[in-house]
This record gives structure tokens, C-alpha cells and sequence, in this order.
């Protein structure tokens, strides 16, 4: 999308907080301060490594995804884990994403549903809603595996797509309570994603798994309710 696109969206920019343009190729959201096109990431070196057969990836270790599982993601954001998680559980699986942000919701559905299909994954189901009233409609034991990636309180010199992420995201911390719901909805484990430097782990009663001593951000598991 050429940056003069900018201009004639200006006026709906200030009556909206975003806008979703949907290119011949891509799909944008913009807003005040910059834009961001639906993309891979850094998902696309990870499932790269998947298919060579590494199965080092943080998540995959701390889920153990097996093919056919059912996952929920309570924190979808731009749907980088459920890509990863998706081709993990293969074409038999099954990956539901919840996005509470209209603006963020609307970009990765529509990316999403414009994403080629890949034979080796499941498509992924982008629901926009609360976490805690989605979790609160399924019944105990729903999904094999919980998702939970809140935001993180700092930025860590986050890249454009990121930094646009943040401004739409919702930055309310994981709570025990929603922990519960995740507990009671997982049949096998559920996982949760942080910041090496926050003790957000500690205070919802979990341990990180082992990790390396250069990274920043830590998985911890919990299991399902009894």
C-alpha cells in the first residue's frame, strides 16, 4: 500500500481510532500514528524450523502439540503463536483464536481467511470477544491445550507491527481468575507466555520452564483443574 494512501484516509482517521483497508493483495490497518499489513513475522522463521524438523520452538516444547489437538488462544493478537500452533497440530487439528480488540480482530480474520492454505495446518478461527466469556460458554475440558499471551508491560524495542499491536491491544494482566477458566476449559495443559523480567509468573503461582539465559520472554504450565 503506497504511503499517499494516507492522505484521503486522513478524515476517517479522526472519527475512528483505525481503519482496515483491504488492498488487491494485503490487508492494512492504519491509524494515527503508522500501519501495519497482516504477515507472518517472525511466525514465518519459526514454522520454517518446523519444517525442518526442529522442534525447539519455546511454545511447542511448553505445549507438546500432537497432531489432531484442539487449542485455544485466549490472547490472539496478530496470530503469530496460533500460526505456530496450527501447523502443530496439523490438518486435523483445530485452533481458535479470541481478540478482544475490534481493530486487531478485523485485521488478523481478514488476513487470515486471505492466507494461502497450508496442507500441513489447520485453519485458524479468529473470534472477536472476552476472553472470559468465551472461556465461560465451553464446557470443562473443551480444548487440549490453553493459550494465554498477555501483553507485556514493556515494549522491548518492539518493531512497527508490534508497536501498532500495543496501541490497539488490550493491556489488562492475566488474572487468576481468567487463569481458572483457561484450567477448567484445558483437558491437557495450559500455557502461559511472559516477560523474563516480570514476575508476572510468580504472582498467578506458576514456575517458568527452563530457559535459556538469552532470551527475554518465558513459558510456564499449568494443569487443568480437577
Amino acid at each position: 500500500m503506497d504511503r499517499g494512501w494516507k492522505r484521503p484516509l486522513q478524515p476517517l482517521l479522526r472519527q475512528a481510532r483505525a481503519v482496515i483497508v483491504f488492498g488487491n493483495h494485503r490487508v492494512e490497518l492504519w491509524d494515527e500514528h503508522g500501519h501495519t499489513a497482516f504477515h507472518e513475522g517472525l511466525a514465518g522463521l519459526r514454522l520454517s524450523r518446523y519444517a525442518r524438523g526442529e522442534r525447539t520452538d519455546p511454545l511447542v516444547r511448553a505445549a507438546d502439540f500432537r497432531p489432531g489437538d484442539s487449542v485455544l488462544d485466549g490472547t490472539l493478537g496478530l496470530a503469530q503463536d496460533a500460526l505456530v500452533a496450527a501447523r502443530a497440530v496439523g490438518p486435523g487439528g483445530r485452533v481458535l483464536g479470541i481478540e478482544r480488540s475490534a481493530a486487531l480482530h478485523a485485521l488478523v480474520d481478514s488476513g487470515l481467511r486471505a492466507r494461502p492454505a497450508d496442507p500441513l495446518a489447520c485453519r485458524i478461527e479468529a473470534l472477536r470477544g472476552e476472553s472470559a466469556q468465551v472461556l465461560a460458554s465451553f464446557p470443562p475440558g473443551a480444548f487440549d491445550v490453553v493459550l494465554f499471551d498477555p501483553m507485556f508491560g514493556r515494549s522491548q524495542g518492539a518493531q512497527p507491527p508490534f508497536q501498532l499491536l500495543r496501541r490497539h491491544a488490550c493491556h489488562a494482566p492475566l488474572t487468576p481468575e481468567l487463569l481458572a477458566l483457561g484450567r477448567r476449559v484445558a483437558r491437557r495443559v495450559v500455557v502461559v507466555k511472559a516477560a523474563r523480567y516480570s514476575d508476572a509468573l510468580r504472582q498467578l503461582g506458576l514456575t517458568p520452564e527452563p530457559y535459556s539465559r538469552f532470551t527475554q520472554v518465558v513459558y510456564a504450565r499449568a494443569s487443568p483443574l480437577p
